[in-house]
């Protein structure tokens, strides 16, 4: 994994008007976690432009006037409408000990369903993952060259060595969806489908009485034949 430094600068002063002073400067606040001891500092917006607007995990190599770790971004606040940094929060990472990251997923392959016309959707931009800080990947592929229509990659279904994924592994990462034009068709068929099963169900209830009396009709006749023998005997006596 790539590492990115930041330079810091100590606070000298804690509080909501002086951080705002120090977004006004164009700096955000910052805290440094673990090791036992906090750490609020500041540092220029700029060089936060390579762990925050891209599609890979980082390191950071902080380096606070002089005092140097290593880290990660834990968190960081972002305002609602300008998506500027407001604060962040870093913790300090040892080689030896497992951390969790949120690594962010890329899609590849071709999908079958959207050869046939449908739109692939990443469910999760990133999947949290926990393990030693060696073992942390740039970002997660998502091979998608298996997934057609009402199929998803779940969280489940993704294997990397030394990894502990701590999403729920029902949790979908992307699916194919069906396009709105498809789905209205095949409702359509559907009810059309429905509607001649249920005009033909009639048609073949009213055939059963018709076959029926064909049937009844078969005694009537034996009883005519007998008729038709009985005056033969009659004349075989005249005689």
């Amino acid at each position: 994994m790539k590492t990115v430094e930041i330079i810091g600068y100590r606070r000298a002063n804690l509080g909501k008007t002086d951080a705002e002073n120090i977004r006004q400067e164009g700096n955000v606040p910052c805290v440094l976690y673990g090791g036992g001891e906090q750490i609020h500092f500041y540092s220029p917006v700029i060089l936060f432009r390579d762990i925050v607007y891209t599609n890979e995990a980082h390191f950071v190599h902080l380096n606070i006037e002089g005092d140097e770790c290593q880290a990660i971004l834990q968190e960081a606040q972002f305002h609602p409408v300008s998506e500027i940094i407001l604060h962040a929060d870093f913790l300090r990472i040892n080689e030896d000990r497992k951390i969790k990251m949120d690594i962010p997923t890329r899609l590849v392959g071709q999908a079958p369903g959207v050869a046939k016309g449908g739109t692939l959707v990443r469910k999760k931009a990133s999947l949290k993952v926990m393990g030693l800080p060696k073992d942390m990947p740039d970002h997660i592929d998502v091979d998608c060259s298996t997934l057609d229509f009402h199929h998803a990659i779940k969280v489940g279904d993704i294997k990397m060595d030394n990894l502990l994924f701590v999403d729920p592994h029902q949790s979908s990462i992307a699916v194919v969806e069906v396009p709105r034009a498809a789905k209205m068709a095949a409702e359509d068929a559907a009810k059309a489908a429905e509607t001649a099963t249920a005009a033909a169900t009639p048609a073949a209830e009213g055939a059963t009485p018709a076959a029926g009396g064909a049937a009844a009709a078969t005694p009537a006749a034996g009883a005519d034949a007998k008729k038709a023998d009985a005056p033969k005997k009659d004349e075989g006596k005249k005689k």
